[in-house]
């Protein structure tokens, strides 16, 4: 019994010989793997403390540079020999003056100030010389700008002067660029680190790991007051394990070898763990892994039968009406054209789409109407049968539907949206891969339902519900503070942008009196189409009653903004371009500018005069988008009220954030926003007009009226027609617009002219040659 008890007694200190090394040994390379942890963090610091003395030292260098510059240009200007040649009225000699006292200068223009000449042909003058030009003249100050010029990019300098009675002129001078940017090849960069010279959204120059560029905004230090900066970057550094810091990483490396040291060195002094009876293992331990999943199992999505999901009940391919396939969007009538069978046959031609290009992950969010939550199960019943896992953010406006495929990486989305259309109307905007599809991509799902071609997965996709609008409000009040604090009205029409619009305009400075907030979506106040003037009767009345700044509505899905003044004057979404496209152009000169058919004649001018290139485009959103892709442009914007803003956003269309950008706009003004928005070019105009029609044929009467004004005889003979989208007739004096709707099925017509004989000039033109296509149908106007 003795020596059975010894032997008994005896198997635990065996173990503990045997298990004592390779504790010891696991402590060791956990302390190494705590200890290179710390040293790696140290070295990551290191690379980020290296990296901001070579950017100061390069935002010393450019500044000094430039500085250097400018004053060069004063002297000159103020010398004996160019002062002479100036009072003479001379251009040519003042030119020759200045390129001979500065030697290595590349070229010196003198120039009317009025700039007719580079106006009659900007694009071969230049769009950015064009900008540098006009600050200086908005300056009256000498000014320098990096241009594309002689082909590649340069240093251009220009200050105001009077040439001789000829009146006010600017002088143009070109430098090679490396008279800036010399002192990048002075100072040594970290090489995993990232430091670039911009100006606006355009690199100068850049060096280190391009991988950090689209991070280098948070380093940024501006260049004075030039408009460039530097921007840099450093990776991240890496946490630790357990998520600790450098220093907690250290002091458990050195913990971890001291314990490791007292066990092979302390004679067994730190107690061993000994391992429990099997008994006591049973009582105190907990069921096992396989033990809890039996208790509580897994959520299983059910499992496909073979052979395909079941059919959906009560529809086939054919009886899905091809009329609800819109040119840049999915819109029908709810019941009679979409019902949850319908949706679920678009989630799975949308998914099938998705598969085809390797994607997998969507997003699905719903505005306020009362028909959203079916309609979107059955989108995401046929999206997951598609085989696509389906990130659900529920109730949102359809730009925050946007942002959560970018915020959540998932790259495609789609929001169930019936827009700014009558409370029986729903849809779907959908986003695939980052493109907004439209035209001939949204008759492809049509042609998938209708032939069958519709993908099944094995396994239906995962569902999952997030909650994005936090860090919606959160992005943008990180970017977008107002100067001076503004009140402001907010009216939703009771569309789904009242979720947001308050919490939002407070977060980045605003009073804001919420009128029509809450979310109903039978729109019990007034229709949700702030391109209606009608719509803004209660906002214009309930500014004035609290005296408030301005007044923003916004559509049924918050991607368009109507905006009214503190007189109750509506400022309509085309000169709001103007105003944001001054904007952007302070910061990204010679940008690309896009507007739709619908916008004002005098919208062209102003961003051209703003060192800006317009292009007018067709109205839609999905096609502006496409438009803004293949050009690069920063800014695009339609009568309707969609701003699209690419520079500090992405992209798409977004009432909400533009009505953010206005009041970041207005709050940087010393002036009242009404005297600001005063400012901006006006002329005698129409809002949109509408005459309804049947449906089916708004795009077929359009398609007549442009062919009875193309042939020689036409009225329209002396006007400079544009086709792409309907026909817009300009004539000196004003133009006028028809095109067809793609939402609903009416006629929409514009016009604009010098004066109010005009207008009625040309109003009476269009509805002279429309009326016998509509016998006996009110034109409205």
């Amino acid at each position: 019994m003795n020596k059975a008890k010894a032997k008994a007694e005896g198997q635990p200190k065996l173990a503990s010989k045997r298990t004592g090394p390779l504790v010891v040994v696991a402590l060791v390379l956990l302390a190494a793997w705590f200890g290179w942890s710390a040293v790696r963090q140290w070295q990551q610091a290191s690379v980020g403390t290296e990296l901001e003395q070579s950017r100061d030292q390069i935002v010393g260098g450019v500044q000094t540079a430039l500085s250097g510059q400018l004053d060069q240009l004063r002297k000159l200007v103020k010398s004996e020999r160019v002062a002479t040649a100036l009072r003479n009225g001379d251009g040519q000699a003042t030119a020759v003056a200045i390129r001979e006292g500065w030697p290595g200068t590349e070229e010196v223009q003198v120039v009317p100030a009025s700039l007719d000449a580079a106006y009659a042909d900007p694009k071969a003058f230049g769009y950015s010389r064009l900008a540098l030009l006009e600050a200086a003249n908005a300056q009256n100050e000498v000014v320098a700008r990096v241009v594309r010029d002689a082909g590649g990019q340069r240093l251009g300098l220009a200050v105001p002067v009077v040439l001789g009675t000829q009146g006010p002129a600017l002088v143009y001078v070109r430098q090679p660029l490396l008279r800036l940017t010399a002192t990048f090849d002075q100072v040594r960069v970290p090489g995993a680190g990232y430091v670039a010279l911009r100006q606006g959204g355009h690199n100068v120059i850049e060096q280190g790991n391009a991988g950090l560029a689209d991070g280098a905004e948070a380093l940024a230090r501006p260049i004075g007051k030039s408009g460039l900066r530097l921007a840099a970057a450093v990776p991240d550094i890496e946490p630790g394990p357990l998520g600790l810091g450098a220093i907690p990483s250290a002091v458990v490396a050195v913990l971890l070898l001291a314990i490791a040291g007292m066990l092979q060195f302390g004679k067994g002094k730190v107690p061993m763990p000994r391992r429990r009876a099997s008994k006591d293992a049973t009582e105190e331990d907990g069921p096992t892994l396989r033990e809890s999943l039996e208790q509580v199992p897994l959520a299983v999505v059910p499992a496909v039968a073979e052979g395909g999901p079941p059919p959906v009940p009560g529809v086939a391919g054919q009886d899905v009406p091809a009329g609800i396939f819109r040119a840049y969007d999915i819109r029908g009538v709810v019941g009679r054209e979409l019902t949850p069978q319908v949706a679920a046959l678009i989630g799975q031609a949308i998914g099938s789409v998705l598969q085809v290009q390797g994607l997998r992950e969507i997003v699905v969010g719903r505005d306020g109407r009362l028909s959203g939550p079916e309609l979107s199960a059955g989108l995401i019943e046929g999206l997951r049968r598609a085989g696509c896992d389906v990130i659900d953010i529920g109730l949102a406006p359809t730009p925050v539907v946007y942002f959560a495929s970018y915020h959540l990486r998932a790259g495609s989305c789609v929001a169930v949206t019936g827009s700014h259309n009558p409370p029986d109307y729903n849809g779907f905007k959908i986003v695939v891969g980052g493109e907004t599809l439209s035209g001939d991509a949204i008759t492809e799902l049509f042609q998938r339902i209708r032939d069958g071609q519709l993908h099944v997965a094995a396994e239906p996709g995962s569902l999952k519900q997030r909650e994005v609008n936090a860090d919606y409000i959160q992005r943008i009040a990180d970017d977008v503070q107002l100067d001076r604090p503004l009140k402001v009205v907010a009216d939703a029409g009771n569309g789904v942008a009242g979720e947001l619009a308050q919490p939002l305009l407070e977060a980045i400075g605003a009073e804001v009196i919420p009128l029509y907030c809450d979310v109903d979506g039978t729109f019990p106040n007034h229709h949700p189409d702030p391109s209606d003037p009608h719509n803004l009767e209660d906002l214009i009345q309930t500014v004035k009653r609290f005296d408030a700044d301005i007044g923003l509505a916004f559509d049924g899905d918050g991607d368009r903004l109507g905006v009214v003044t503190r007189e109750g004057k509506i400022i309509y979404a085309d000169r709001l371009l103007m105003l944001f496209a001054a904007d952007v152009l302070m910061r990204n000169p010679g940008a690309l500018v896009i507007y739709d058919v619908k916008c004002s004649g005098k919208l062209s001018d102003y961003v051209l005069r703003n060192g800006g290139s317009p292009l007018m485009w067709k109205t839609g959103h999905s096609l502006m988008k496409a438009k803004m892709r293949e050009t690069d442009a920063e800014l695009a914007g339609e009568m309707s009220g969609h701003f699209f803003f690419k520079e500090r956003w992405f992209g798409f269309d977004d009432g909400l954030y533009a009505a953010a950008r206005l009041l970041e706009i207005l709050a940087q003004r010393e002036e009242t926003p009404s005297e600001v928005l005063d400012e901006l070019p006006d002329s005698v105009s129409t809002p949109e007009l509408k005459v309804p029609v049947e449906s089916g044929t708004p795009h077929a009467l359009v398609s007549l009226f442009v062919s009875a004004a193309q042939v020689e005889e036409s009225p329209f003979a002396g006007a400079r027609l544009a086709t792409i989208d309907g026909l817009r007739a300009d004539f000196p004096d004003g133009w006028g617009l028809l095109r067809a709707s793609n939402t609903t099925p009416v006629l929409v017509l514009r016009f604009e002219a010098d004066d109010e004989a005009a207008l009625e000039r040309i109003k009476t033109l269009f509805r002279d040659q429309l009326q016998p296509l509509l016998p006996g149908v009110d034109l409205g106007f």
